[in-house]
């Protein structure tokens, strides 16, 4: 069977792709996966990383903004949309797929807006609590609307649509133990790690408190800590580490990244992470117990990213720090405190894992089969 993923932008919308993908594979070893994405952002490159075909479009982001400058925006975003709806329409005649899988960014929309109209089954899957404007304006063309919690229905108007099946994660996350992680990085097992990373592309506020945290933290800071820097803020944040005297950030136990592509290792190895609260992350966090300090992002619709932290923190999964209030002194005191309390960490471990949703995938990969199996074929998309 062919199996046609949208999804770009981020490293959120990409990963709970790339893990139904492998799980769909797992479970249909003759079957072809095609990506369709952006072709200047990171699917374009994480995508064939992990193995799969990609072909690109180009989508515009649309304006929230209704002035006169918002409307201009919108209305070439509009002209994108068009002519990106029939760039996705030869993509799915040439790739004749069995079904269509949405999982967040502009792309999804013309994808699976002409997978609709060519009578493809088509689901999407929002990982967010408040759906965001692809997954609304794709609800009344997609077969299924899938989310990760299950206060996101009341956002939805028709429930029959809706299913709650969790965000999901990839296998990697669950191949080694926290000792064979810390193993496989060089790093002594008895040596506390803190994973600190705000987004695939970089966070300004977060990566200026990390620079002073490691500054603050001294040459014996009483930890390791790998720090994703972003692929736009890497550069900016070596320069701020200088400016504050550290020269070389490994010499105080600091490994500095612009991007975290051994992130299953890395989050396996962590006893605590340091990160903003999308879906997705909270979605690795949940699935693999690990306790985290959480900044929500105060740049997003609906504040999503703080209601879905206050969950965890609810739960005693997480503490939560509102990114206006996150000092780098601060930030360090409460990692040394809970560094140094391994009975809050351990409470912190299970009531982590238990928000998760571990068999998100298998739900998912299991939804997209049983749909190709009622589906009828379709005299627009001749199959062989």
């Amino acid at each position: 069977m062919n199996y046609l993923f949208a999804c770009g932008g981020t490293a959120g919308h990409i990963n709970p792709a790339l893990a139904v993908a492998d799980r769909l594979l797992k479970l249909d070893p003759q079957g072809k996966v095609l990506f369709v994405g952006t072709p200047d952002r990171m699917e374009s490159e994480l995508v064939p990383r992990a193995g799969y075909d990609f072909k690109g479009i180009e989508v515009s982001s649309f304006s929230r903004k209704m002035n006169l400058e918002g409307l201009k925006f919108n209305a070439k975003s509009l002209k994108h949309v068009l002519s990106a709806t029939g760039k996705a329409k030869k993509i799915v005649k040439e790739f004749r797929p069995d079904i269509a899988i949405g999982t967040g960014g502009y792309v999804c929309y013309p994808v699976l807006k002409a997978a609709a109209a060519l009578n493809v089954p088509t689901l999407v899957h929002e990982s967010n609590a408040v759906p965001g404007l692809t997954t609304k304006m794709l609800i009344a063309d997609v077969d299924r609307i899938l989310v990760g919690f299950e206060a996101s229905r009341a956002y939805y108007g028709d429930p029959r649509k809706v299913y709650v099946t969790g965000t999901p994660v990839r296998g990697e996350f669950s191949a080694l133990t926290k000792a064979e992680a810390k193993a496989k990085l060089g790093i002594p097992v008895s040596e506390p790690l803190v994973v600190s990373v705000w987004g695939s592309l970089g966070a300004r506020v977060m990566n200026e408190r990390m620079a002073e945290l490691i500054a603050l933290a001294g040459e014996h800071p009483g930890f390791r800590l790998i720090h994703s820097a972003g692929k736009n803020g890497y550069d900016k944040f070596v320069e701020n580490l200088k400016k504050q005297g550290v020269e070389d950030p490994a010499k105080r136990g600091a490994d500095v990244r612009p991007y975290i592509y051994d992130m299953p290792t890395v989050m396996a190895a962590a006893d605590l992470v340091l990160c903003r609260a999308g879906a997705s992350t909270l979605a690795e966090l949940t699935y693999l117990g690990k306790p985290a300090v959480l900044v929500p992002s105060p740049n997003v619709t609906n504040n999503h990213q703080e209601r879905n932290a206050r969950v965890l923190e609810q739960a005693g999964g997480a503490k939560v720090i509102v990114e206006s209030d996150c000092t780098a002194d601060g930030l360090l005191g409460t990692i040394r405190d809970l560094l140094h309390d391994s009975v809050t960490l351990t409470k912190m471990e299970q009531n982590m894992r238990a928000c998760g949703v571990p068999d998100a995938t298998e739900r998912i990969a299991d939804m997209a089969l049983e749909m190709i199996r009622a589906y009828q074929k379709y005299p627009e998309i001749p199959r062989k």
